[in-house]
């Protein structure tokens, strides 16, 4: 049972438009009559701007596009604008609002993805970077007051950034199964996340797996991947461009390890970016060139890309422009997992989209996004895919203006205008509009290693 400071009780108890989807488990499909294995790889840093599958010719991202042709595309999926913010909000189904206290900080109390699938009867592994417990090199306050993996449900895991931070990629520092490994420098971190995801995939079990999989790719500094020509640590653009090579690579790594096992038909893997592109990356899409928007509430900093493949299941080669929010994969792989969900989820299920249906598709999305509450204030907004409406009354239409220069002043100036204010501020006055204060952290040390 999840368990919740008094003002997340308060706001749970705002209700959301009828016109919204619902968030319960749909009826099994036809096409579905086993739970299947699930993978859901989310890369660190990058936006949809970089990947050969949403039109880029910049980016070599051959495997990910292939998923692109053998299953599903999303154009709007949005995630937070930040790592942080949008882990708390994917693993748990809740808008920040609601839970979200500190950065670098997953509540102990919050029941996450991993609670769920593992008593669904899942296996549950998780690899790559965390960045949930408070590790040492944040302050004081915040330091080994958040969640470790095994307290998030997970059976085993291979993590940077747990409880210290050291390097990423090469001679990494990994937590596994809660000890603390250094790596010589002819390591290289991702490579040895990877190598611990098909060794529990190979794992002999009549259950089905989980496997989460928050990339520690692209994430700067800006290094020379074990693929790369030149080692010239100063060429951020090539070594950048190099690193989203090595992430599609490591995907593919993952996907063709999975037919290789004969798992293929049974498996869902899903791809997602967590936030946009840092800010020094400049990207060309399509002749425009589209700046990093990391930490930004615009396009540019929580555009990201979805890809979901599943053999015979999800329909190939298909291109859904439904509105994703980070959420929504927590009642989606629930629905999967025929799992229980908590009643007080934010996210509503694209599941029956997935499945070749209909759905019942959002009409909006609420972002509340306040990474550092105890000395910022937040920002708020409600939007669909063509308009935009903050809480301080800002008003965009992001068919015209995606970088949000020119708020609309004049309603009756722009046909549809008006019809889309009234509907986005309705849908903003149902959400919370107060969050977190500071979290009242629970006394003691968590328990590092794993059950």
């Amino acid at each position: 049972m999840r368990i919740f400071a008094s003002f997340a009780i308060l706001c749970a108890l705002a209700t959301s438009l009828p016109a919204q989807a619902p968030t319960e488990k749909p009826a099994a499909s036809p096409k579905q009559e086993k739970r299947p294995n699930i993978i859901l790889i989310m890369a660190d840093d990058i936006g949809y701007e970089c990947f050969g599958c949403y039109g880029s010719k910049q980016y070599y991202t051959p495997n990910i596009d292939k998923m692109a042709a053998t299953g599903m595309r999303f154009t709007h999926c949005y995630s937070q604008p930040l790592c942080t913010p949008s882990r708390v909000k994917l693993m748990t189904g809740l808008n920040n609002a609601r839970n979200y206290s500190a950065f670098s900080v997953l509540n102990r109390d919050q029941y996450t993805f991993g609670h769920l699938l593992k008593e669904a009867g899942y296996r549950t592994m998780a690899a790559g970077k965390w960045q949930l417990y408070g590790a040492d090199n944040y302050a004081k306050q915040f330091r080994a007051k958040g969640t470790l993996p095994g307290e998030a449900g997970f059976d085993e895991w291979c993590l940077w950034q747990v409880d210290k931070l050291g390097g990423r990629y090469d001679s990494p520092l990994l937590n596994i199964n809660g000890e603390n490994r250094q790596f010589p420098k002819t390591d290289y971190g991702p490579d040895i996340c990877v190598d611990h995801i098909l060794k529990f995939i190979d794992q002999k079990s009549d259950q089905p797996f989980f496997v989460y999989y928050p990339m520690i790719l692209v994430h700067d500094p800006f290094v020379p991947t074990p693929d790369s020509k030149t080692r010239d640590r100063k060429l951020k653009q090539q070594n950048f461009e190099d690193m989203v090579a090595y992430m599609d690579k490591l995907v593919g790594k993952i996907v063709d390890h999975v037919a290789e096992k004969g798992l293929a038909e049974n498996t869902l893997i899903m791809f997602v970016g967590d936030n946009g592109t840092n800010a020094p990356i400049v990207s060309d899409l399509e002749d425009v060139k589209i700046k990093g928007g990391k930490g930004k509430t615009t396009d540019a900093g929580m555009r990201v890309p979805l890809v979901v493949t599943w053999p015979g299941v999800v329909p190939a080669d298909k291109v859904c422009g439904d509105l994703v929010d980070f959420s929504d994969f927590y009642p989606t792989l629930a629905g999967f997992a025929a799992a229980n969900m908590p009643a007080e989820v934010d996210g509503h299920t694209f599941r029956p989209q997935l499945l070749g249906q209909p759905g019942t598709p959002r009409e909006w999305i609420y972002c509340y996004y306040n990474p550092r509450p105890e000395r910022a204030k937040p920002t708020r907004f409600v939007r669909d895919q063509r308009w935009k409406l903050y809480g301080d009354g800002s008003f965009y239409d992001l068919e015209d203006d995606v970088l949000e220069k020119y708020p609309i002043e004049d309603l009756s100036s722009v046909a549809g205008a008006q019809a889309a204010h009234d509907k986005l501020a309705a849908a903003l006055k149902s959400q919370p509009s107060q969050g977190a204060t500071l979290l009242q952290f629970p006394s003691g040390p968590a328990k590092m290693t794993k059950e």
